[in-house]
């Protein structure tokens, strides 16, 4: 059976999506992680919870609507960190996504703790 003619542009158009997504996503990651650290908004929450989501999605479930409820820049920022998520190939883990911040898993812990995001007693 032949491969489809088109394959190899193919896998090299998906290999440059996923590389350009996980940049962008490596330099849009730091900034959820600051707004949640420096402001006390509902926003900030919000984005606490995105933060957590992306930590333990089971453990800390995010409404997508919610992106409907921030400013726009801030939104379009977290889906470029989902895109990235997406595209890396694994499952995201906090460390994998505390390595795109500087001091990432420590932050990521205190914002949590901060915005009263606790982990449940039993896991």
């Amino acid at each position: 059976m032949a491969l489809p003619p088109n394959l190899d542009d193919d896998l090299a158009r998906i290999r440059r999506r996923k590389s350009e997504a996980t940049a962008k996503g490596g330099q849009a990651a730091p900034r959820p992680l600051r707004l949640a650290e420096h402001h006390d908004s509902g926003q900030a929450t919000r984005i606490a919870g995105f933060i957590a989501s992306t930590y333990n999605g089971q453990v800390f479930p995010f409404d997508l609507y919610e992106l409907r409820t921030l400013d726009e820049a801030i939104a379009d920022n977290m889906l470029l960190c989902i895109d990235a998520l997406r595209c890396a190939g694994h499952r995201p883990t906090c460390t994998r996504w505390c390595l795109m911040a500087t001091g990432g898993e420590r932050r990521m812990t205190a914002v949590l703790e901060q915005h009263g995001l606790e982990w449940p007693d039993e896991l």
